[in-house]
């Protein structure tokens, strides 16, 4: 396999994003955000924008919008987990990110995380983290992964 085929067999995507399947598979993908539909995620008071999907790799990016007093329980970070935040603050035991600033956690590492006034985030996994306590085994797309 040559590493264009390797180029032209991604699995990477974004969900609802009118006219993808008529882009060729080196095209670059315009994505409109605000047509892209606020989907639940298992906690209650976050909501997720999928920007960019890969299934195989477990690749995504994501704006999350938190509600005041929204919560996140306890997780472990597969991969490096990066995160912007946009307007807002997220906080865990360790700090608070506020709007405008960036905070990534190390690959394995577990926290829960909460918002007290809402917020809006840009966040990037290399793999989705895995819920410890409150929906366990799933990840923050709702999916089982056992």
């Amino acid at each position: 396999m040559t590493m264009l085929d390797e180029v032209t067999e991604t699995s990477a995507h974004t969900p609802h994003l009118a006219g993808e399947e008529t882009l060729g598979p080196l095209a670059s993908r315009y994505v409109d955000v605000a047509a892209l539909p606020w989907k639940p995620t298992p906690c209650k008071g976050i909501s997720m924008k999928i920007l960019l999907k890969d299934e195989k790799t477990g690749l995504m990016t994501a704006l999350f919008k938190w509600e005041p007093g929204a919560r996140l329980s306890l997780h472990e970070h597969v991969e490096i987990e990066q995160s912007y935040v946009l307007e807002g603050s997220l906080c865990d035991g360790e700090g608070e990110a506020t709007a405008g600033n960036f905070v990534w956690r190390p690959k394995h590492s577990r926290h829960d995380a909460y918002s007290p006034k809402g917020a809006l985030l840009l966040a990037m996994f290399l793999r989705p983290n895995i819920f410890l306590e409150d929906h366990a085994g799933q990840n923050l797309a709702g999916k089982n992964l056992e």
